[in-house]
């Protein structure tokens, strides 16, 4: 047997034997995107923790390649699937996720999972998917492992109205969906100036200049092999330089699926890659505008109230065979819908000087999506998760007592 085989057996026994040791109380363990970024929903949350609730152990589960990073910033981490993480992982009394675990991962008894998950769907997801286009991915088995892990699941938070039946249906999720808002939009709330002067100065970005943000998402048939997808640009980066390399910086905010396919570095005083900062909430923050296509980010990005491009120049397929969506974007998308380079780059001239093309329509879409988005998410899910489960426990350990 190989020894990488040898080693995964070895981790999952571990991980069962620990799984069944007392929780370390008020330990909460941290993780976004498998431990490879220090962002989203969990980092907001920690951030309002490490804030105002001294009483609670926080600390990062982090993968190897990101562990810089953490140092760098700072934060409170232990390598993911190392023996301190084996020790820890399965024995915290809390766990604060944005996405699914591995299946052997089950949440031991007596701990409570915090799933926040990452984004107000608009493309379909879960049990929703009529077909899955994954490569090595049956549906059935696809929709099995959806409904299992959310078993896990101890509460769902929910970024708007909208999503909470949605979700709810989608993930086969029986618990409670705690409607707060997205805390990672928290930061979106009334930003300062100052805040976003730091920055574009950490970027290196000319204050003379304006951003743009590219955030496009994965396709789910287009791939290498499995779990390695590709992405190929739908418009020619030379003439868009030719055209507006002077007016401004575009940010290529790439999904982390396929990040790893690209390099700039022809275009570096045009083209920064910011797909491996962090969090994109910062890149929200300083740019003037959005570009994306099915990604849910300009759900998010409407909090900001700037216009937004959508390019969808495969909309029909995706929308049709693909993934298939819960609204109409059509009718619904905050900002025109481009489907040609041509039009793409005409729009981005027009809203970087007119601003949105519909505002009417707009500020609908706000009040449908971003109606709980008042700086205080991050407090709501705090207050209800973990005062309310510590609540609950002093109760039950009082009623032992007295029954004693």
């Amino acid at each position: 047997m190989p020894i990488k085989d040898i080693l995964v057996r070895i981790l999952k026994k571990g991980y069962r034997y620990f799984s069944k040791k007392p929780r370390i109380k008020n330990l909460v363990v941290f993780e976004s995107f498998h431990g490879k970024r220090y962002s989203d929903n969990p980092r907001a949350i920690y951030e309002y923790m490490k804030e105002n609730c001294p009483e609670f152990d926080l600390i990062w589960s982090v993968d190897k390649g990101s562990i810089p990073m953490f140092k760098e910033m700072n934060v409170p981490y232990m390598k993911r699937f190392s023996l301190q993480w084996l020790r820890t992982f399965p024995r915290a009394q809390y766990w604060v996720n944005n996405v699914r675990l591995a299946k052997w991962m089950k949440k031991p008894k007596g701990t409570t999972y915090l799933q926040t998950w990452h984004g107000t769907p608009l493309k379909r997801l879960g049990t929703d998917i009529e077909e899955v286009h994954m490569p090595g991915t049956v549906t059935t088995k696809y929709r099995k492992n959806i409904i299992s892990e959310s078993k896990n699941w101890s509460y769902l938070v929910g970024p708007n109205a909208y999503s909470t039946e949605i979700l709810s249906r989608a993930f086969h999720f029986k618990g409670p969906v705690i409607e707060s808002g997205y805390p990672r939009n928290d930061v979106l709330h009334e930003p300062s100036d100052v805040q976003i002067k730091k920055i574009r100065e950490s970027l290196n970005i000319s204050p003379d200049k304006k951003v743009v943000l590219y955030a496009p998402t994965w396709r789910d048939d287009q791939f290498f092999e499995k779990g390695k997808y590709r992405f190929e640009f739908q418009f020619d980066i030379n003439r868009l330089k030719e055209q507006y390399g002077d007016d401004f910086v575009l940010l290529a905010r790439m999904h982390y699926l396929v990040s790893e396919s690209f390099d700039f570095s022809p275009y570096k005083d045009f083209i920064l890659d910011v797909s491996d900062y962090y969090d994109i909430a910062d890149l929200y923050l300083i740019s003037d505008l959005l570009i994306t296509d099915y990604s849910s980010v300009f759900f998010d990005y409407a909090t900001l109230n700037r216009p937004i491009i959508f390019y969808m120049y495969d909309l029909e397929d995706y929308r049709d065979r693909l993934r298939g969506f819960y609204i109409d974007i059509e009718a619904d998308a905050p900002g025109k819908i481009v489907k040609t380079e041509d039009d793409l780059f005409a729009e981005i001239g027009r809203a970087l000087e007119e601003g949105h093309c519909d505002e009417q329509r707009y500020e609908k879409f706000r009040d449908r999506f971003c109606e709980w988005e008042d700086g205080r998410s991050s407090e709501r899910v705090v207050k209800r998760v973990f005062y309310k489960e510590t609540q609950n426990a002093i109760a039950v350990e009082t009623t032992e007592q007295n029954n004693a």
